[in-house]
């Protein structure tokens, strides 16, 4: 079979990313047999010339992931508000009529997979970290609650970013210091956007019922925080609920496909992480 149509995801490092794995699913079950969706290992320096240097036709688009989703912006025609107000663009579509458009489907994503499992509105929330995943994850909670968004963080820049977010996107928007981030499972949804291994110690600490937790890391899986509140009978969702939903969009974008085949697209993710 002839590959017509390429999309694929960049990043450094990028070997580990599932993304080649839902794509490549999703147009296994719709029959899509010339599409191809692959990796490519570039950072923020070799950017501008991976893309300058594509050959013409054919590419549909990319998945960004770090170091790349404000990097993109300054080679694109148009931006998303979604993705302006977080500064992260993780889609770049080339449009029939050549402009490269970006837009963040992290956003939707994370809304799309709390709604998937009964979370329509929560009184507050939590977040954990303030990287580019906090920033989205702060755009999608604004959706979901109109009382305050703590975010746990350990930079004062950062806090001093993630405040002005929060005034861009219309929420309030708490600063709190690390130190006191286990006090984030007090609430009533808590996201966590940190590295792994940084939220183990909250684990011991729980001593009631939590509220949902939504643990954006998918390998390894559970992490011993995520374990910890399924045990105690907390609702919990993990990177992959994350990975899937913000996929299917990106699907969906890059194809023209009106409802991307998200079944077939999550049992792909289970099955390679079920390997790893």
């Amino acid at each position: 079979m002839t590959i017509r149509h390429r999309a694929a995801v960049l990043g450094s490092p990028i070997a580990h990313s599932l993304s080649p794995v839902l794509h490549n699913a999703g147009y296994r079950a719709l029959g899509l047999d010339d599409w191809r969706y692959e990796r490519f290992e570039v950072d923020e320096a070799g950017l501008p010339g991976f893309v300058a240097g594509l050959e013409p036709g054919g590419w549909a688009g990319f998945s960004l992931t770090m170091p790349l989703k404000r990097a993109v912006i300054p080679l694109l025609d148009e931006v998303s508000e979604t993705a302006l107000a977080v500064d992260a663009v993780n889609t770049l579509v080339f449009e029939a009529d050549g402009r490269r458009t970006g837009d963040n489907t992290d956003v939707p994503g994370l809304v799309a997979a709390l709604r998937e499992r009964g979370i329509e509105k929560v009184e507050r929330a939590a977040v954990l970290g303030a990287g580019a995943t906090a920033s989205s994850a702060l755009a999608a909670l604004a959706q979901l609650t109109d009382g305050p968004l703590t975010v746990y963080l350990r930079s004062p820049e950062r806090a001093r970013e993630m405040r002005e977010l929060g005034e861009r996107i219309g929420v309030a928007v708490e600063t709190a210091d690390w130190a006191d981030s286990a006090a984030a499972l007090e609430s009533p949804l808590t996201v966590s956007t940190t590295p792994v291994g940084a939220t183990d110690a909250f684990a011991e600490q729980l001593t009631a019922t939590p509220g949902a937790l939504f643990d954006v890391l998918y390998h390894p899986w559970p992490t011993p925080l995520a374990a910890a509140c399924a045990a105690r009978g907390g609702t919990v969702l993990g990177g992959l609920d994350l990975l899937v939903h913000q996929a299917v969009l990106q699907f969906e974008r890059f194809t023209g496909v009106p409802q991307g085949p998200l079944a077939a697209m999550r049992a792909a993710g289970e099955a390679a992480l079920g390997e790893r």
